[in-house]
């Protein structure tokens, strides 16, 4: 067993601060006199990135954060945890960067994808189960960002005034559920909070976090988050990343021998990074005599992927042509650019590359090998170019100043170490070579994308030379928010072009990159595609539309300014429904978009960001090989002007959260308003019949009946109703204001047809209670409900909480 406070004590101060300062990108120092190796820390809310780019070690990609939730499944949401730990080991990773739990507060929100729901109970729940999977394989986890970082506007500057129950009740809530669950670490948030930066809020992280709850893990900055030396150490902060534009190191030794920071609380910071790197292995010994969990590694990414799309699928709506026969289809339509260029996760540092990629046409196409399966794009949604790839290109290579090496794709992306140990410090350019054959002879656009200085010819001429962003752009803006140009080339059929895409960079700056060679073919413009995609849709059996939002819309870095989709998407649904009713929609967005033509169209299936295993997953549920099983995490609205909360705009520099405990569903319910589908929505393949609800202790008891004709599988929702608003234990004369119902529990249970299985919901003391500077159990009558969805009540029954 490791005495933390012995190796304490052998260091020197220097030693120590050491410790909690990032030595470089993703990483903490070695000592390896104390057994101490380096702690290693990679971004991976979907998969493990690692700590570089390794085209020879790709990463699992799983459906984005917000699908997750959508399963309403926590033991899969584990599973999906498990996996991941298994990626670190595999890596070399202790600490995984997630999960996210800030809540939807608005759908705007740019991160929205990355959350799990707009509820705080189905938030926590979810992240237990994922954080349980990572630490089964010995891996931390810094659930993350502490906390009101709902938006991205302003994200570094912006101070969030929180209400203290909304504080409470719903934005820290999740974060206090994963640290009395074990979770071993949190990323605080860039923005402040009710005045402080949270990197230095010692409100929230010392008092709150470590105190109140007991927390014994460490606290790590968002990247370049920490800014002051001595407000970030005395404000709860353990660890600094990374080591550009660190503020502690040298700075915070002399602020300890000056007197300004307690030594104590250095040591205080430096225990916590060595309990967690005992807990992670990266410490010799154990902090509890157990060691690292020698956990199997025998999960298999592919199936997890594809099991947590399905799982994740919500079929919003479907007039009874899903499932699809195979048997009784000749010509399936498959349209839509987003159809062929699959958008599996999210913008900003949650992405992966993925081994491989099903598109939703590789999928169906693969699934139904006796049916004509043509594709039409139909309408475009995305502003820059896709990139480079088919077999008019010849396999791409990239030269990292004489270390060559084979690439899948024409993007080219990293944050961290850079491929093949090549350093960091003398690396100031990189060349992709590949060459073009064209089957179409005419203007041909090719486009570069991303952020630094490039020169790109094309057989053997330079067609541009110059840099994307204006002198000056900060390296954040550069990475968030990259640019295209692009260039019309007149090219021959079968005659093959070489193009070398050359890129630049300042010395020591090429730890982070995004370059992406852009291609498009000659062909109609935009009228003629969609009347090329009607015209298909007329002749088939059924129409597949596949829609969506873009990197440009959803991302890390910037907010949402509109909930339409993209382009002229809508119009190509409603062309296409018009000329077949027997129209699919797959809605492939990671946050509510709206859906004007919903009434149109004979089916809408919401896929989210589904991962690397999107196609095989669609195509099963299309054919009813599996069930969607999803069930909303977050209402979908049917007007943007009915969101209760959509501001993401601070007014000089803060953005009050004034609507306090009334987001989400807790809002709609209180609104005029209906949105289009409910909070907890999602139909199946079968039916369900609820039996009589009771309520035994703590536990909500019911049975269910599977009525349909084919195995399913129900979640089971339980709400909470205060009824005419009980009165508080501390104000007996004051009514408390609550939401007209909320969460207070969830099963999911399978059932084969004429199945009845039983259902118990445990009601945790948590939702009978509000903050009242300090939790207090409100008595009174309470409705307890039993739902298919928010808005679909089953079977209710009455408790009483006494005073």
């Amino acid at each position: 067993m490791t005495d933390l406070d012995h190796l304490l004590g052998q260091l020197t101060l220097e030693e120590k601060v050491s410790l909690i300062t990032g030595q470089d990108f993703w990483s903490l120092p070695a000592i390896p006199r104390i057994g101490l190796t380096s702690l290693v820390m990679s971004d991976g809310p979907v998969g493990v990135r690692g700590t570089g780019y390794a085209p020879d070690d790709p990463s699992i990609a799983l459906p984005s954060p917000t699908a997750l939730a959508a399963t309403w499944d926590v033991a899969l949401a584990e599973r999906a945890g498990r996996l991941l730990g298994q990626e670190s080991r595999r890596k070399g990773v202790h600490v995984l960067l997630g999960p996210t739990v800030n809540l939807h507060r608005t759908p705007l929100g740019g991160r929205h994808f990355e959350c799990y729901s707009e509820d705080p109970l189905l938030t926590g729940e979810i992240a237990v189960g994922f954080v349980a999977g990572v630490q089964s394989h010995g891996v931390g986890t810094t659930v993350k960002h502490l906390v009101g970082n709902d938006f991205e506007t302003e994200r570094m500057t912006v101070d969030v005034r929180i209400p203290p129950r909304a504080l409470r009740e719903l934005y820290l809530a999740p974060f206090e559920r994963v640290a009395a669950a074990g979770g071993w670490g949190v990323m605080s948030a860039y923005n402040g909070v009710n005045g402080a930066p949270m990197a230095a809020n010692g409100t929230i992280q010392e008092d709150i976090l470590k105190r109140e709850w007991g927390f014994d893990g460490a606290v790590v900055s968002d990247w370049r988050a920490a800014r002051d030396t001595v407000t970030a150490a005395t404000g709860g902060l353990d660890i600094a990343m990374p080591a550009m534009d660190n503020p502690w190191g040298p700075k915070l030794v002399a602020a300890v021998r000056d007197g300004k920071v307690a030594e104590e609380l250095i040591d205080d910071k430096v225990r916590r990074v060595l309990r967690l790197a005992a807990r992670t292995g990266a410490l010799g010994g154990s902090i509890d005599g157990a060691g690292v969990p020698d956990a199997p590694l025998d999960e298999d990414g592919a199936a997890v992927a594809h099991d947590v799309a399905v799982r994740s699928f919500v079929l919003a709506r479907n007039d009874g042509l899903l499932p699809l026969t195979a048997g009784d289809l000749n010509r399936v339509a498959v349209i839509g650019a987003l159809a062929t260029d699959a958008r599996v996760l999210g913008g900003g540092s949650a992405q992966v590359t993925p081994p491989h990629v099903i598109s939703p046409l590789d999928g169906i196409r693969r699934d139904l090998p006796g049916v004509d399966v043509p594709y039409a794009i139909g309408a475009d949604p995305r502003p820059f170019l896709p990139p480079a790839q088919g077999p008019e290109w010849a396999p791409f290579r990239l030269d990292l100043q004489g270390y060559d090496f084979a690439v899948e794709t024409a993007t080219v992306r990293w944050i961290g170490d850079l491929p093949g140990g090549c350093d960091v410090a003398t690396v100031t350019s990189l060349v992709l070579h590949t060459s073009l054959t064209p089957t179409t002879s005419g203007e041909h656009l090719l486009a570069i994308s991303g952020f630094g200085a490039f020169e790109l010819t094309v057989g053997g001429q330079q067609i541009y030379q110059g840099s994307l962003h204006p002198p000056g752009t900060g390296r954040a803006d550069l990475l968030l928010h990259p640019r295209e140009q692009r260039f019309p080339v007149t090219l021959e059929a079968g005659v093959t072009v070489p193009v070398v895409l050359r890129q630049t960079f300042e010395p020591g700056s090429a730890h982070s990159v995004a370059t992406t060679l852009g291609h498009r073919p000659p062909g109609p413009d935009e009228d003629g595609l969609i009347a090329e995609a009607v015209e298909l849709a007329a002749r088939s059996d059924v129409a597949v539309v596949v829609v969506g939002t873009t990197e440009q819309v959803e991302s890390e870095g910037f907010d949402r300014t509109s909930l339409a989709l993209p382009g002229r998407q809508d119009e190509l649904v409603s062309r296409v429904a018009a000329a077949n009713p027997r129209t699919v929609v797959v809605v492939n967005a990671g946050s509510p978009v709206l859906l004007p033509w919903s009434d149109e169209v004979a089916a809408v299936l919401l896929t989210w960001f589904p991962g690397q295993e999107a196609g095989a997953a669609l195509a099963d549920v299309l054919l009813g090989v599996a069930e969607p099983g999803g069930r909303l995490p977050t209402t979908w609205p049917r007007r943007e002007e009915d969101c209760p909360v959509l501001d993401v705009r601070p007014v000089d520099g803060t953005l009050g959260y004034d609507e306090d405990i009334f987001i989400g569903y807790r809002a709609w319910l209180r609104s005029a308003a209906s949105p289009l589908f409910a909070f907890g929505h999602g139909l199946g393949y079968t039916t369900w019949a609820y039996g009589d609800l009771t309520v035994t202790g703590p536990e909500a008891h019911l049975t269910v009946t599977n009525t349909g004709e084919r195995d399913g599988r129900e979640i089971v929702q339980v709400y909470l109703s205060a009824g005419d608003s009980p009165v508080s234990a501390v104000s007996p004369v004051s009514p408390v204001e609550r939401p007209e119902r909320w969460l207070a529990g969830f099963a999911s249970v399978s059932a084969a047809p004429g199945e009845t299985v039983t259902v118990r919901v445990p009601l945790p003391e948590r939702a009978f209670q509000i903050w009242d500077d300090g939790w207090r159990t409100v008595p009174g009558t309470y409705t307890v409900i039993a739902a298919h969805a928010l808005d679909d009540p089953r079977s209710t029954t009455e408790l009483i909480v006494p005073a």
